[in-house]
């Protein structure tokens, strides 16, 4: 008998057990989606576990069962399609819904992330951007008003905002932290230079860019 190529949809595949999918494979997935939307715009339309395992440089195997844990989106003899797969794992990510982002700290870092247009191309939405420089306070970027910080909390909540982006110093970033969990905010992605502890129910992604750098200094120096 003939295989069949249609797709079970992800809201139909078996996923309970992805509360305790590791680090690593969560990792891994916004690189299988870069990679998948590079194939889907040069007009590839499917590919092998073997051929993606030599984009990613992880075996074959891993790819399989990083994929797996999400119900698995291939089928045996033919391979994966690669706009469908673009689109499920889209939906794992997330990026099937806008989010509403404010940037607290208007300084160099938060101006460039709120000048970096790829954002909202993944569904990404910076909303407000908020500073305590008085000389900012009204300063524009991309048509965005710099605020107040007094205002952040009624725009939070007014605006259904899920993610702030923290570019401010280490030594105010926990207050500024403190006043976010507060507001309702959901998830930070922390550019401060400190680690950060919040509610459970409040998801932290610390972006540590000097530990980064440090990383390659140690692999150029061997």
């Amino acid at each position: 008998m003939e295989k069949s190529n249609v797709q079970v949809p992800l809201r139909e595949r078996d996923i309970s057990s992805t509360k305790d999918i590791s680090q690593a494979v969560i990792t891994r997935l916004p690189r299988y989606f870069r990679y998948l939307g590079d194939l889907k715009d040069a007009g590839v339309e499917r590919i092998s576990s073997q051929e993606l395992s030599r984009i990613m440089r992880v075996t074959a195997s891993q790819v399989r069962q990083d994929f797996n844990h999400f119900g698995g989106f291939g089928q045996q003899g033919y391979g994966y399609n690669v706009e469908y797969l673009y689109v499920e794992i889209a939906k794992i990510l997330g990026l099937n819904q806008l989010h509403r982002l404010i940037i607290i700290g208007a300084g160099n870092l938060g101006q460039a992330l709120a000048n970096y247009m790829n954002f909202e191309k993944r569904g990404f939405i910076i909303t407000g951007i908020f500073d305590i420089n008085t000389e900012l306070i009204g300063e524009k970027i991309r048509n965005i008003p710099i605020q107040p910080m007094e205002k952040m909390k009624s725009f939070v909540q007014e605006n259904d905002v899920d993610i702030a982006v923290l570019t401010v110093p280490k030594s105010s970033a926990i207050k500024v932290a403190e006043q976010l969990v507060e507001c309702g905010i959901r998830g930070i992605w922390n550019f401060a230079h400190i680690d950060l502890e919040v509610p459970d129910n409040v998801l932290v992604e610390n972006v540590h860019l000097s530990d980064s750098l440090m990383k390659l200094s140690y692999l150029i120096s061997k």
